[in-house]
């Protein structure tokens, strides 16, 4: 992901989140997080979802993916999951985790495809609603 991705990296965020990352974020994230990794996944020229990692010594964390939602269900996800993984272990990585809404069962579906298995549960992790986390993760 590039600077120049962050105007549409925002308009997927917004889209698919309550509560989302501001643009600056995204902008930082991006030139002053060294640990953050993030990548882009296209459909007919357009920026269709995004994902980012923070890869911190031998773990990574996903902090977000999402997809716009007129690309989803075309495997997009599935897809952009795939390469984020293969870079995580590229860059030397031994476990994956990342948490997910209780409430977002194809999220979980796609998670578990990778071998993601639930470790625990982040009471009143979101803020908007005060949903619990499933904490999820692999080893890779």
């Amino acid at each position: 992901m590039r600077l120049a991705d962050v105007p549409a990296v925002y308009a997927i965020e917004t889209a698919s989140f309550a509560v989302p990352w501001s643009m600056d974020i995204f902008e930082r994230e991006i030139t002053e997080n060294n640990f953050a990794n993030y990548f882009v996944i296209e459909s007919d020229g357009v920026i269709a979802g995004y994902c980012g990692m923070w890869l911190v010594i031998d773990e990574a964390q996903i902090t977000n993916i999402a997809i716009l939602p007129e690309y989803r269900g075309q495997k997009l996800g599935e897809k952009l999951f795939a390469h984020v993984l293969e870079q995580a272990i590229f860059a030397g990585a031994y476990r994956l985790s990342l948490e997910v809404r209780v409430s977002n069962i194809p999220a979980q579906h796609l998670y578990r495809k990778f071998g993601l298995v639930p470790g625990g549960i982040r009471k009143n992790y979101y803020t908007d609603n005060q949903e619990d986390a499933i904490v999820m993760w692999v080893n890779l």
